[in-house]
């Protein structure tokens, strides 16, 4: 099943994600991809919000994983854009969150495939500048 959403406003991203993260089952692994500054952290943003997280949620680009656990089910953010080879994220204990029971999200998960489960949700936001600066155009993927 694949979704196509055209936002026009950080907020309208925002409040995407937030109806994602409502909608989030536990276990699930969702991927997010897009270029730098295409809205990735704003989406994740809105994905904690929908999931009752209240604190900052900030990308983490340098630790790879950030967990929250206040919200409605343990929310796992990953950024792997520093990351140099998959080992890494064995290191770090990445199929504990990928098979949790709680949502992990992963940024730049184009950079790991061979780590991602089938199974996975794929987000994909990109920009068209003759629409807007702010238009994102979101493509979402379900099996």
């Amino acid at each position: 099943m694949e979704k196509i959403i055209e936002t026009r406003s950080p907020e309208e991203t925002f409040r995407l994600g937030e109806q994602f993260g409502k909608a989030a089952s536990p276990g699930m692994v969702v991927t997010l991809c897009g270029d730098l500054g295409a809205g990735k952290t704003v989406f994740t943003q809105g994905v904690a919000s929908g999931l009752g997280i209240t604190g900052p949620v900030t990308s983490p680009t340098f630790t790879i994983l950030q967990i929250y656990e206040e919200g409605r089910m343990p929310f796992y953010h990953f950024d792997v854009y520093r990351i140099g080879d998959p080992e890494e994220m064995e290191e770090i204990g990445y199929e504990d969150c990928f098979f949790g029971q709680g949502i992990s999200l992963v940024e730049w998960a184009d950079l790991i495939p061979e780590l991602i489960p089938e199974e996975a949700v794929r987000i994909l936001i990109r920009r068209d500048p003759e629409k807007g600066f702010d238009y994102r155009k979101i493509t979402i993927t379900a099996p």
